[in-house]
């Protein structure tokens, strides 16, 4: 969609990356980092100083502890995280149990790691878990679960009530939980993250991927990291260390000053939910229904008052015809499941905001 917007001349709101600029200061400590020499490889793990802060921010935000020196790996970014997670523990014959709409590079790393995917529908319109339906599908060849939350397409969020059924079912087995965080600080109404980090009984079993370019709006960055026990930090490297070994060390100097710095990432929700209401206040009127999303930086909208077309026919012709550009929700499906439902981005400034609603609202 971001080519045929390119092509077209239309406004990006399919992709999820901002459209502004990261912070000033970030950008100098990076300049400063290069300028200092920090220009050689880092540790195949990250740098410790880096390391040291994230274990002092997750043990500030969910009250858990983890080894910097064995359990926090600084990682190429996210998606690089979740495909060496997956390929360090999944091997052939082993199931891992995914929800859909899923975010699109679970399934492909499970199969190359010779596994096989077991699909979970949420629940439309509000994307919940069906958590009795996870019990049905769970059998001895079950290695892992994908939790992906604030949960990108959907924009939904587990709630307490959701992490004690998770518990629950994983209790007693040998089954391993990868938790895409990468939407940590973007959540909305009051509502509160569930880290999976922050429960013990699944922080023992779970490797927790967060992300530095959603948090400090550096997305083409692609730094990342991840939190594990010890064991499965072990497995992770054998994997990490032969694939990349090294990340970018200018920025791990960078991210480690800034991330000392609470309020980029404690006031981020509400930069962010002023752009999500924003975008919904100037759709006041129009034919697409505004869908509940309770975190990350897209909105899901309802247009079946618009058209009958399939989604991905539709979102087309709102690239090529009206100029504005959305992803369509069945592609994060198996089936290809259609609720005519489109994606929208808000990761992007107010004057972008405006104009995306303006064209919106003249369908």
């Amino acid at each position: 969609m971001t080519g045929l917007a390119n092509k077209y001349g239309a406004l990006n709101l399919s992709q999820g990356f901002p459209d502004f600029n990261c912070s000033p200061e970030l950008i100098e400590l990076v300049n400063k980092a290069m300028r200092d020499g920090h220009n050689q490889y880092a540790p195949m793990p990250g740098l410790m100083a880096l390391r040291e802060a994230i274990a002092e921010k997750t043990e500030r935000l969910y009250n858990t502890k983890y080894n910097p020196d064995t359990e926090i790996t600084v990682v190429p970014g996210a998606t690089y995280g979740i495909y060496a997670a997956i390929t360090s523990v999944v091997k052939e014959g082993d199931e891992v149990i995914i929800f859909e709409p899923a975010y699109d590079c679970y399934e492909p790393a499970i199969q190359l790691s010779g596994g096989k995917a077991i699909h979970v529908e949420l629940r439309y319109p509000d994307y919940k878990i069906d958590w009795e339906e996870v019990k049905k599908v769970i059998n001895f060849r079950t290695r892992m679960i994908i939790i992906n939350s604030p949960h990108n397409p959907s924009g939904s969020v587990i709630t307490e009530e959701g992490i004690k059924e998770l518990t629950k079912i994983v209790s007693g087995s040998d089954i391993i939980i990868l938790s895409d965080e990468v939407y940590e600080h973007i959540i909305y109404d009051g509502m509160k993250h569930c880290s999976i980090a922050s429960v013990p009984e699944l922080a023992e079993r779970s490797m927790v991927v967060s992300s530095f370019g959603k948090t400090y709006h550096t997305t083409g960055w692609k730094v990342g990291y991840i939190v594990a026990p010890a064991l499965l930090t072990k497995h992770l490297r054998k994997v990490h260390q032969f694939m990349f070994f090294s990340v970018h060390t200018p920025s791990q100097v960078a991210y480690a000053e800034m991330i000392r710095n609470e309020k980029y990432y404690l006031e981020l929700h509400d930069f962010y939910q002023k752009k999500r209401d924003l975008f919904i206040k100037l759709l006041t009127g129009s034919k697409f229904k505004v869908l509940k999303c309770s975190g990350t930086y897209f909105q899901l909208l309802g247009y079946e008052l618009a058209s009958e077309e399939r989604d991905v026919d539709f979102a087309k012709w709102l690239t090529i015809e009206k100029k504005i550009a959305a992803i369509p929700i069945s592609v994060f499906y198996r089936m290809k499941t259609d609720n005519k439902v489109l994606r929208f981005c808000f990761a992007k400034s107010d004057e972008t905001i405006e104009k995306a609603c303006e064209i919106l609202c003249k369908i």
